[in-house]
């Protein structure tokens, strides 16, 4: 599997691309092609542009969760598709996988920070396939559908809201979901947010595969100003699974990041990164 960040809060330097408090990431496997979260805007195609990324070749867009950092480019992704049909170059449209939930309207103190596109409007460019379940994408690839919560320390405090049966209701994010890739060294497991919690994640990635080693974690883990009860839990966690290199994006803060590098191997990620597992 090759992994390349399209979108990030921060770029690597001396490669001269765009970042944004955002994710999306280009993910190529057993000779497929997909499109992992969309950003916040249309910084991913132009990145993706610059490194020579045909996303006319995609085979499944996946989305992480349904907040407007990695569902904003959606919108970009359709109109993409729609000048590539007006304009007759060669394409195909993928599948757009996600759990039922990501679509639902969100906000927080009133402002919307859900996706701009209801699933509706989505199915007239995607054959969506919207599971709690996991999905497989391939012999050693999946979707890991819906986390279950079950840690103490993990995904007790709502995210806004969220719009269901007619209701505003505190949003837990249920939506929130990682990929997961089985390589010859063990798992490595690609996140958005972790809102789920980047440990439930973990254990439900080992519990579909039926597989404990970690090779590797690539994502954002939502540690931002985090306990110090949650942080030191995760940190725990971490040193006691023997995770192998540990790529803390997007949603990590500095404190998180320095607590993390004494449990684990940490490495660098920005826009321009690119790492392949066996």
């Amino acid at each position: 599997m090759k992994l390349t960040v399209l979108v990030d809060n921060n770029t690597i330097i001396d490669r001269y691309f765009q970042g944004e408090p955002a994710v999306a990431y280009f993910i190529e496997a057993e000779g497929k092609k997909y499109l992992f979260d969309t950003g916040y805007s249309d910084l991913f195609l132009k990145n993706a542009y610059k490194m020579g990324v045909n996303l006319l070749e995609l085979d499944a867009v996946i989305l992480s969760h349904g907040h407007n950092d990695h569902t904003g480019g959606l919108e970009e992704l359709v109109r993409f598709y729609t000048e590539a049909a007006l304009e007759g170059r060669k394409f195909q449209l993928p599948m757009l996988i996600a759990h039922p939930e990501a679509f639902r309207e969100k906000r927080v103190n009133e402002l919307p920070i859900g996706s701009l596109l209801t699933a509706n409007q989505l199915k007239n460019t995607f054959s969506l396939n919207l599971s709690r379940e996991p999905v497989a994408l391939s012999d050693q690839l999946m979707f890991l559908g819906e986390i279950e919560r079950s840690n103490s320390f993990e995904a007790m405090e709502p995210i806004g809201e969220t719009l269901k049966d007619g209701l505003w209701q505190d949003d837990f994010v249920l939506d929130d979901s990682a990929l997961v890739y089985r390589s010859g060294q063990g798992l490595v497991i690609i996140t958005g947010c972790s809102h789920a919690g980047i440990c439930n994640i973990i254990e439900q990635a080992k519990k579909v595969w039926q597989e404990e080693r970690i090779c590797s974690i690539i994502g954002g883990f939502h540690l931002l100003n985090p306990s110090r009860s949650r942080l030191e839990h995760t940190c725990e966690y971490f040193q006691r699974q023997q995770i192998g290199t540990v790529y803390a994006g997007h949603c990590t803060d500095i404190h998180s990041k320095m607590r993390l590098a004494q449990a684990v191997e940490i490495q660098e990620i920005g826009v321009g990164l690119v790492v392949e597992f066996l």
